[in-house]
């Protein structure tokens, strides 16, 4: 049977052949959670008898959510976490490391692999060409304990990104678009396989930031072939043996194929309160913002740092609004510092935040006001997401992030990129 790229990997991980709908218990490379989700799981773990993990070196802890600690709930929350990664030998990503996607995709994933989170966002591996997926902690109890989980196999979307990208549209702005058109339901529990005329000039940075964001339209999980931009990515990160070429069979059946042509799409926002609440940036009136944020999983990479630098050098962001850059990761972080592109940032009036989430999951480092509007570079903007449900996230690209903090307003970045 010709297959897609789920179907594959996850027969090779059964032992048997599978096709979309088929349900089965599969072998699990890589098992992680986070300090949200990760005191769940240990305590799951524990009410189901078991006192170890079956693959130590592969079972993750990360402390990206809350990082450093804003109280002392979440202080013990995080003791606990490195008291039980020690005690199973299990691995601990600890504070200022980075996002919890983000160290995956850096030091862990490789090509063919099902990886299973404690988040949604788990998805970003998928663009190395993994079945990567998040799940309830309970499940990831069972991952760390079993190094297994059950799957039904899902049928896959493929969407092909053809034609070619304009100037001042960047891979936010595709995903956006996408997830606009299909609705936020539109692939539920569905596989995303992206692929088309234009996959070689999607860096692997650009398919970081798409298949993160898979999960928005309700996927199970979105997943690039693995390709040269990928095994290059993986010989920058000294990983280069793990790559396996990953590809969907010529015959594979996808229930549905989308063709988006990428030479319509213009800077796109997200609006409140949904991420398919989706439009140009040029069909907006001049919102004023009050906060705008650059970073996280999605578009907190060293190349989304310095499309902002780039952007704010010799210029300084506006009077009442505060910028907050928050690097993914150390890597990221001291790539910037070393290369300049903080000193650019900080000189333009940006704050500087040590790699995790940062605002984004609205628990510390830039919770909203009343009535306050933000411009973010993450991934969600559901009501109240950002710590108050009496503000207003929208969603863009870094371009259109560090455009918007000069003029003070939302603003098509195409007006400086141009």
């Amino acid at each position: 049977m010709e297959k897609t790229i789920s179907e594959k990997i996850i027969s090779k991980h059964a032992g048997r052949e599978l096709k979309a709908g088929d349900i089965a218990v599969v072998n699990v490379d890589i098992i992680m959670s986070q300090d949200g989700t990760g005191p769940l799981a240990i305590s799951q773990l524990k009410k189901m008898g078991f006192n170890r993990v079956k693959k130590p070196e592969k079972s993750i802890f990360f402390i990206d959510h809350a990082a450093p600690s804003p109280r002392k709930e979440l202080s013990n929350s995080h003791t606990a976490l490195r008291n039980f990664a020690t005690q199973v030998g299990a691995v601990m990503s600890d504070v200022g490391k980075g996002i919890c996607h983000q160290i995956l995709i850096e030091l862990y994933t490789c090509p063919g692999d099902i990886v299973i989170g404690g988040d949604s966002h788990t998805c970003t591996s998928g663009a190395l060409g993994a079945f990567a997926t998040g799940m309830g902690s309970t499940d990831i109890a069972v991952g760390y304990a079993l190094a297994k989980t059950w799957l039904m196999v899902p049928h896959t979307i493929k969407v092909n990104f053809n034609g070619r990208i304009n100037k001042g549209v960047f891979a936010k702005d595709l995903i956006i678009y996408l997830i606009g058109k299909i609705t936020s339901d539109g692939a539920t529990y569905k596989a995303i396989e992206f692929g088309g005329e234009i996959l070689d000039k999607l860096s692997i940075d650009d398919r970081f930031t798409i298949s993160n964001m898979a999960v928005e339209a309700g996927a199970k999980t979105g997943i690039f072939p693995s390709d040269n931009i990928t095994m290059e990515y993986l010989r920058s990160q000294g990983r280069e043996d793990c790559f396996i070429e990953v590809c969907a069979d010529k015959g594979a059946k996808y229930v549905q194929i989308i063709d988006i042509n990428c030479s319509v799409i213009e800077p796109m926002v997200s609006q409140p309160h949904t991420v398919d609440n989706a439009l140009p940036v040029r069909n907006l009136e001049k919102i004023k913002i009050n906060q705008v944020f650059i970073g996280t999983c999605t578009n907190g990479r060293f190349s989304d740092l310095k499309v902002a630098a780039d952007i704010l050098k010799g210029k300084k962001v506006a009077r009442g609004v505060r910028l907050i850059v928050v690097p993914a990761s150390r890597d990221v972080y001291f790539k910037a510092l070393k290369e300049g592109i903080l000193g650019t940032l900080v000189e333009s009036g940006a704050i500087i935040q040590s790699p995790g989430c940062g605002p984004c999951v609205g628990i510390h480092q830039g919770i909203l006001g009343d009535g306050e509007i933000c411009l973010s570079t993450q991934n969600r903007n559901f009501k109240g997401r950002m710590g108050n449900p009496d503000s207003f996230i929208y969603l863009c690209s870094p371009a259109t992030a560090a455009w918007s903090s000069i003029k003070g307003y939302i603003a098509d970045p195409r007006e400086v990129l141009s």
